[in-house]
């Protein structure tokens, strides 16, 4: 079970309460459909994909960068059980998706530099380390039906 201070979780929830999610989850997904093109065979049914302003004005794009911050507040809801609150959908990702568990990695890595380019100095380095923290937790969770 992972500790959380009272810093880290004011921190954490203070980055959520700032981001429009519409923005910053289109935003991190096409950077990382575009920095590792790799990633996007997983998204073979939401159209056209062949260049960066292509997925950048992909509407499927946008909405699925919605739905992962989105999940990612179920994640900020339930900080005490992150693994628990993910187990359905790491069986999906693992199981009928197939999704390599370190692009749950790359994502988050993307998300950061999102919202360090959005938040500027007020993402300090503490914001930043809590964030991280979560962003692992998350993506270790994800990625538990792989081991």
């Amino acid at each position: 079970m992972v500790e959380w201070t009272d810093k880290e979780r004011a921190a954490i929830s203070d980055i959520f309460s700032k981001l429009d999610y519409d923005e910053v989850g289109q935003k991190c997904l096409s950077r990382c459909l575009i920095v590792y093109p790799w990633t996007q065979r997983y998204f073979g049914a939401f159209g056209n994909l062949y260049n960066a302003e292509a997925i950048m004005n992909n509407p499927l794009i946008a909405k699925h960068g919605t739905t992962v911050l989105r999940g990612l507040e179920r994640a900020l809801n339930n900080m005490d059980d992150i693994k628990n609150t993910y187990a359905e959908l790491s069986v999906l990702h693992s199981e009928k998706l197939h999704v390599d568990p370190d692009n749950f990695k790359l994502l988050s890595d993307c998300l950061t530099i999102v919202i360090a380019a959005k938040m500027g100095t007020t993402f300090t380095p503490e914001y930043q380390a809590s964030f991280q923290k979560f962003l692992s937790v998350v993506v270790s969770a994800l990625g538990k039906q792989y081991h």
